[in-house]
Parts: structure tokens; C-alpha cells; sequence
């Protein structure tokens, strides 16, 4: 490509004051932005960037379709929420019109495991149209492809465990509530874990229904199997309460979580394969205690075992910097949603964006 990628932001909290600044640092632009929030619709992106003014304005989601229209982008990025249903209108938004786009929302990582339905229509849309709709972000790396490149070094594989732990102040009140956090246990049981206690076939009903509700790792143990070239048998998810001896108080949520309250949960999924490799994930996302901090932690097991750890990495940075170095990745690929295991090794980008567009 012979010009400067165009890129539209979706949403204009936390994440996107980084996608924004990677994409022009990497060599591309933002020619549009979108957001609810009616405290900066209006603003110059640089006000949100904290930078100099960039000649770009928030837009509101109402005009978002004619504003798409008139400036016509490459690509759109969509950092907004944690679940496909609540990210199906944008995503579908741009697909109708053409317009590839990728997201931080943890479910679009592998959603055709827990929301076949919505991931179809966008499937399907995108193909109409001639676009990529796919997601991204610290999971990319950290729970996929670092897993699967020691899986390739590895001889023979009988389990594979990971773990993953994350602040959950940083993401905003949407994923806060989702993980339970500030809720008594018998609240817990009653609106995060009751879900769960269910049978396998109830679980697909719901799944196909559209209203199940995913933990992170449901999606990445079915990316890992994809990615591995796993069969899936069964798959089985466990939530767990997280709690500490002392009150803490949540900024997110603006309340003090009491002590014995939720901070926030763990959840734990397991996945039997045909081939006999069993992968048992677990992430833990919480309002942190002052002792807390971000870890990453997968071994293999097999000949021989191996263990990778990575302590205090700077999640929302690493998120939104898989989601920029995927640009050229999602454009050049084949219409459709397509996750990303089947867009290659994800790259960093040495060289401004369009140049790795074909």
C-alpha cells in the first residue's frame, strides 16, 4: 500500500489512548472516532490522547454509519467490551459496509465456541462484503501462540496448564461486573457461578441460544485446539470467588469490597481432546490487594515438561500493541470472521503499517 493506513477507533477510553498513539506511530492515521460517552463526543482526539490536536473529532454512535462512510477506512479497531453480543453492532456495522475491523473483546478471540450464532452473521456478512472481522490482543501472544510455539518444541504432550492473573480496576466497570467483583458470596453463586452448574447438554443449548457466558479462557482453549490441530470431546468451565482478609477499595466500581466479599473470580476451564491432551486454563481477574500483581504462567507437560512464566507484564500496553501489529495481518487476510490462528505469527513492525500490505 502506497499510503498511510486509515483507521477508525471505536470507543475512546483507557485502551484506545494506546491503539490510537501505536497506529500513528506506527505510521498510520485515525480519520474517525466513535464513542456513547457524551463528555467527549465532540472533542478533538488529541484531547483524549493528551497530545496536540490531531484535526479529528469524536463522533457519536448515532452518526457513526455516515461518518464511516465519508471517510472510508481501512480498518476499524473496537475497544469497547468484553463480550461478541455487546460488540455485534459495531462489528457488524463495519461489515456491512466493508470495512475490515478487529477487537479487544476477549470472546471475539474464539467465539465460534460460545456464540456460534452472532459469529456466523458476521461471518457471513464480511464474505458479502469482502472484509476481516477477527480479534486480538494480550491473548494473541500470551495465551496462544507463546503456548503453541513451546508446544512445537515439545516431543510429546500429555497436558498443557495455564494461568493468568489481571487487575480487573484496569479494564473498566463493565468486566468488573462481570467477574462479580463487590458481591457477596451468596450474590456470587446466585448471578457468576450458578451459571455454570449445569449439564453438558444444558450448556450447549445455552451456547447456541446466544446467552452463554464465556470466561476468557473458554475461548482460548478452543483457539489453542484450533491452533494445535485438537479435536475437542468436552469442555467445562468452573467459577470461583476471589476474596481478601481486608476491605479494598475499587475505584471502577466506587465501593469499598468489603472483606469475605467477591474481589473479583477465578474461573477454570478444561478441555478434553480426541488425541488425548487434556489443556486446563485458569484466568484470575480481581480487584487487587496491595500484594497483587499481573502474572502469566503455562507449562507443558510431556517430554519434556516445560514451564514459562511471565511476572508483572504490562497487560493493557501488550493488548493494545497485538491489536495495531495485527493491521496488516487482518487486511491482507481472506474475507470472513477469521480468527487469528489462521492469520499467522503475529509480527512486530518495524516498518510503517502499509508497507506490510500487499
Amino acid at each position: 500500500m502506497d499510503r498511510k493506513v486509515r483507521v477508525v477507533q471505536f470507543g475512546t477510553g483507557k485502551m484506545a489512548v494506546y491503539t490510537m498513539r501505536y497506529v500513528y506511530e506506527k505510521g498510520g492515521e485515525i480519520v474517525g472516532a466513535i464513542d456513547v460517552n457524551p463528555n467527549v463526543i465532540g472533542k478533538d482526539i488529541g484531547e483524549v490522547m493528551n497530545t496536540e490536536n490531531k484535526g479529528v473529532r469524536v463522533t457519536s454512535l448515532e452518526d457513526a454509519e455516515t461518518m464511516l462512510k465519508e471517510v472510508k477506512p481501512d480498518i476499524a479497531i473496537v475497544t469497547t467490551m468484553s463480550l461478541i453480543a455487546d460488540v455485534q453492532d459495531s462489528l457488524m456495522l463495519c461489515a456491512k459496509l466493508g470495512i475490515n475491523a478487529i477487537t479487544t473483546c476477549e470472546e471475539a478471540f474464539y467465539p465460534q465456541n460460545s456464540n456460534p450464532a452472532i459469529t456466523k452473521a458476521l461471518d457471513e456478512m464480511a464474505k458479502q462484503t469482502g472484509c476481516t472481522i477477527t480479534g486480538s490482543g494480550y491473548q494473541d501472544i500470551y495465551w496462544g501462540q507463546l503456548i503453541s510455539s513451546i508446544a512445537g518444541s515439545t516431543q510429546k504432550i500429555t497436558k498443557i496448564k495455564g494461568s493468568s492473573s489481571y487487575n480487573v480496576e484496569d479494564y473498566g466497570i463493565a468486566l468488573a461486573e462481570a467477574h462479580g467483583s463487590g458481591l457477596t458470596l451468596e450474590e456470587f453463586d446466585k448471578q457468576i457461578a450458578s451459571a455454570d452448574k449445569i449439564s453438558d447438554e444444558e450448556r450447549q443449548k445455552v451456547i447456541e441460544s446466544g446467552n452463554y457466558l464465556p470466561s476468557y479462557m473458554w475461548n482460548v482453549n478452543g483457539w489453542l485446539c484450533s491452533k494445535l490441530g485438537l479435536t475437542v470431546e468436552n469442555q467445562t468451565q468452573k467459577t470461583v470467588p476471589q476474596t481478601y482478609k481486608e476491605d479494598i477499595y475499587s475505584q471502577t466500581l466506587g465501593v469499598t469490597v468489603k472483606a469475605g466479599d467477591s474481589t473479583g473470580m477465578s474461573a477454570v476451564v478444561t478441555t478434553t481432546t480426541k488425541e488425548g491432551i487434556t489443556i486446563e486454563s485458569e484466568c484470575i481477574g480481581k480487584v487487587y490487594s496491595k500484594e497483587d500483581y499481573d502474572k502469566n504462567e503455562w507449562t507443558i507437560y510431556g517430554e519434556p515438561d516445560t514451564t514459562i512464566v511471565v511476572a508483572r507484564p504490562a497487560t493493557v500496553e501488550l493488548t493494545c500493541g497485538s491489536v495495531v501489529n495485527r493491521i496488516p495481518d487482518v487486511i491482507n487476510s481472506t474475507s470472513g470472521y477469521v480468527t487469528t490462528e489462521k492469520l499467522g505469527e503475529l509480527q512486530y513492525r518495524v516498518k510503517p503499517l502499509n508497507e506490510y500490505i500487499k
